[in-house]
């Protein structure tokens, strides 16, 4: 039997439907080509978005990218929370500017905050939660001072005018005390004689206490092992102390809040 499509009578019936098929397979095609297009130039400008983003955000220079997603955020702020007793809608606003702050000031400063995006930012959001008994500040151990610069502005946006105390031997390479006061004046504020003041040396030496013990600190950031009685005999009734993950056991009169991140964070004895 003939195939029907070779019978000139059949190809003369079917020719419409035929047409009709081929039309609208070409309004398909063409319809995904526009879509395949479109798809394309979206993909190229995610890519240039995100080398952008890339040059701004990623490890280099640092100890780490810059870029957290929205489970570490969400995280953050329930450990913020935890530790602070904030709540979730102050806390997440607190969260997101300590993150803009260490954006800035690592794009403005020289050199780089030490930790992960949530150690840091974790720091820079609690410490004002928790209310400090006053706006003295004394961080042991500093780096680049790029982190002194982000609590004090951190700490200004609540109210509080810090005065900066920095212990660090800053004895060479990454420290050096011209690159930690350039990185300190990122602080802002109004620049009084006493905003920022740096004892040079380790925290061990007697001498270097001496120097730094005409004040009792409402916040106190310990970076690295060091004698905790005596970073807590510097700390005011209340005061707010951070410890990092190389700090030793917490001695009488240091009550632990919780953990944020890498950090451990306790509450001075009030006077009795």
């Amino acid at each position: 039997m003939p195939s029907l499509l070779s019978n000139r009578l059949a190809k003369r019936v079917l020719r419409p439907a035929f047409a009709l098929v081929e039309q609208r397979m070409e309004r398909a095609t063409s319809a995904f080509q526009t879509d395949l297009d479109a798809l394309h130039h979206a993909v190229a400008d995610l890519r240039r978005q995100s080398y952008g983003l890339g040059l701004l955000l990623d490890r280099a220079g640092r100890d780490g990218h810059r870029m957290p997603t929205a489970t570490q955020v969400d995280v953050l702020v329930r450990e913020v929370r935890a530790v602070t007793g904030g709540d979730g809608e102050r806390t997440r606003h607190d969260v997101t500017v300590a993150y803009r702050h260490l954006v800035a000031l690592e794009a403005l400063g020289a050199g780089g905050l030490p930790g992960t995006v949530s150690d840091v930012c974790g720091r820079l959001a609690a410490v004002p939660l928790l209310a400090p008994p006053n706006g003295d500040v004394l961080e042991i151990g500093t780096l680049h001072g790029l982190f002194g610069a982000g609590l004090q502005r951190m700490l200004r946006r609540g109210g509080v005018e810090a005065r900066l105390t920095v212990v660090d031997p800053l004895d060479g390479p990454p420290a050096r005390e011209d690159v930690v006061r350039g990185n300190l004046a990122l602080g802002g504020g109004a620049g009084a004689a006493d905003a920022v003041r740096i004892a040079r040396g380790g925290f061990g030496d007697a001498a270097v206490r001496e120097r730094i013990a005409d004040r009792r600190y409402g916040v106190l950031v310990v970076n690295g092992d060091h004698d905790l009685a005596a970073v807590r005999d510097l700390a005011a009734p209340g005061a707010v102390v951070v410890l990092g993950p190389d700090a030793g056991p917490r001695p009488p009169g240091l009550t632990g809040l919780g953990r944020i991140a890498d950090s451990v964070y306790c509450r001075a004895a009030t006077a009795s």
